[in-house]
C-alpha cells in the first residue's frame, strides 16, 4: 500500500494569524522597554514600600578584590552573573547596568522613553487581545478550538498527552487539525490568568490608577507587591514563550511556521484516516 502523501489543511484564519504577530512584536518591545524600566531601580520587594536593605530580588555590581562582577541575588542566595546582569558590555568597556543594553529598548538608559515604548506597546497589545477575543467569540473560533472539550479532559486523554508530549511525539493524521488539551490548557492560563495579572499589576503603578482606584494597589497587598507581580507574571509569560518555541521547532519549524503565515498546515494523513 503506497504510503499517503502529505496534504495541507486550513489551520489558522487571518485574524488568528494577524493578531499572532501582532503579539510576537508587542510583546518583543514589552519586555525590552520593560527591562530598561526595571533596570532604573533592579530590585524587588513585598508590601507597600521599598526595603531598600532587605529586596527578596537584586540586580548590581560589585567590587570583587581588583575587579567588579556581576551579582545576582535571589533571597539570601547571590550568584556572578558578569556579562549578562549587572555588569556587562564588550569585554574592557562593560559598564554595570541590569541588563545588556542589546535586551533593552532604548539601548541605552533612559526611563522616560522606555515607559513610552512600554505604554504604547502596552495598549497596542491590549487592542490587539481585544479584537481577537471579539472576533474569535463571534466566529466561534474560542468555543470550537480553545475551550476544551469533556473528552479533552478525561485523565486517561491528559495522560496520554502529557506522555507523547514528554517523548516529544506530536499528534499526526486527524488529530493535528486541532489543538490538544496542553495546548489549550495553555493559551487559556495565559489568557485569563497571566495577561489580565499582567495588565492590573501594571495599572497600579500608574499615578492616576492610584489616585482614582485606591483598591486596586491594596487589593494586590500594596505597590510593591504588584510591582513583584507584574515581573513575575512577565516572567512566567517569557517561559510560557520559550516553551512554545522549542514546541514549534520540535513539532516541525517551517510547517508550524507556514501555518501561522497562510494558515495551511500539512499533516499526514494516517491509513485508517485514508479512505
Amino acid at each position: 500500500m503506497a504510503k499517503p502523501r502529505k496534504v495541507l489543511v486550513y489551520r489558522h484564519a487571518a485574524v488568528t494569524r494577524a493578531t499572532h504577530w501582532i503579539n510576537v512584536l508587542a510583546l518583543t518591545l514589552l519586555l525590552m522597554s520593560g527591562l530598561n524600566i526595571f533596570g532604573a531601580h533592579p530590585a524587588l520587594y513585598w508590601g507597600q514600600k521599598s526595603t531598600f536593605a532587605d529586596p527578596w530580588v537584586s540586580i548590581g555590581a560589585e567590587d570583587k578584590g581588583d575587579r567588579m562582577i556581576g551579582v545576582t541575588q535571589i533571597g539570601s542566595a547571590k550568584f556572578n552573573t558578569t556579562g549578562l546582569l549587572g555588569y556587562s558590555g564588550k569585554v574592557g568597556s562593560r559598564e554595570p547596568v541590569a541588563f545588556p543594553s542589546w535586551a533593552t529598548v532604548p539601548s541605552f538608559r533612559d526611563l522616560a522613553d522606555s515607559r513610552h515604548w512600554h505604554f504604547f506597546f502596552a495598549w497596542l497589545f491590549v487592542v490587539n487581545g481585544l479584537v481577537y477575543w471579539l472576533v474569535g467569540l463571534g466566529g466561534g473560533h474560542i468555543a470550537k478550538d480553545i475551550v476544551p472539550t469533556k473528552a479533552d479532559v478525561t485523565p486517561k486523554n491528559v495522560w496520554h498527552e502529557i506522555s507523547t508530549h514528554a517523548r516529544l511525539k506530536f499528534p499526526k493524521g486527524e488529530e493535528a487539525r486541532r489543538y490538544n488539551v496542553l495546548q489549550k490548557g495553555a493559551y487559556l492560563a495565559v489568557i485569563l490568568v497571566l495577561l489580565p495579572l499582567m495588565l492590573a499589576t501594571g495599572l497600579t503603578m500608574s499615578p492616576g490608577i492610584d489616585a482614582g482606584a485606591p483598591w486596586l494597589v491594596d487589593f494586590f497587598g500594596g505597590r510593591q507587591s504588584a510591582r513583584t507581580i507584574h515581573f513575575l507574571t512577565a516572567t512566567a509569560i517569557v517561559g510560557f514563550v520559550l516553551l512554545h518555541l522549542f514546541m514549534v521547532v520540535a513539532s516541525g519549524t517551517w510547517n508550524n511556521i507556514r501555518s501561522m503565515i497562510t494558515g495551511r498546515y500539512a499533516i499526514v494523513p494516517e491509513l485508517r484516516d485514508v479512505p
